[in-house]
């Protein structure tokens, strides 16, 4: 076997070991409450919608054929999209709901913007936020990292989607962070 056969084979084997016990064990239940009321209170400045999902590996439906190193990216990015749908991030009233989310199996992130906020905000600004959770994944400090993310996504739909004051904000999706 060749070292990329061998490769994708290991990778297989990382995602079907991993599981929901893995999410809550890089996010414990008190974290993830802190982090969903970091999100409930991002969300009464803005009448966007955020929502976090941390998922352990890939269900094997998704490694087969095994992929490249150079797939990767876009299969990851493809299973964000899936949780977007299935999360109904979409389906906000000013179509501007973000979903941060974490593969941990890879250490890969993906933040997508629906179509009301994504012509606001270019791609550096989000790779920014990727490279903040990036870097405070070596560190081993997840939920800082992701306290910090989900405040600097709160300040992009802030910025482009204020609560006019005086107004409230219906909560149009759980704020409960998904780990899967």
């Amino acid at each position: 076997r060749g070292g990329g056969e061998m490769e994708r084979c290991v990778r297989i084997l990382r995602h079907a070991w991993l599981d929901a016990s893995d999410s809550r064990r890089a996010l414990p239940p008190a974290a993830a409450a802190r982090l969903a009321a970091r999100v409930a209170q991002s969300e009464q400045r803005h009448s966007g919608e955020i929502r976090v999902c941390v998922e352990a590996g890939l269900p094997l439906s998704c490694l087969w054929p095994p992929p490249t190193q150079a797939a990767l990216p876009g299969l990851v990015r493809q299973r964000a999209r899936d949780w977007f749908g299935r999360l109904g991030v979409w389906d906000t009233e000013h179509n501007n709901g973000v979903l941060i989310y974490v593969l941990l199996a890879e250490r890969a992130i993906e933040i997508v913007a629906d179509r009301g906020l994504a012509p606001f905000i270019d791609r550096a600004q989000w790779q920014a936020h990727v490279a903040t959770l990036t870097e405070a994944f070596r560190q081993g400090a997840f939920e800082t990292g992701l306290g910090a993310v989900v405040d600097g996504v709160g300040a992009l739909l802030e910025r482009h989607f204020p609560v006019p004051a005086g107004q409230g904000n219906p909560n149009e999706l759980p704020d409960a962070v998904v780990l899967c």
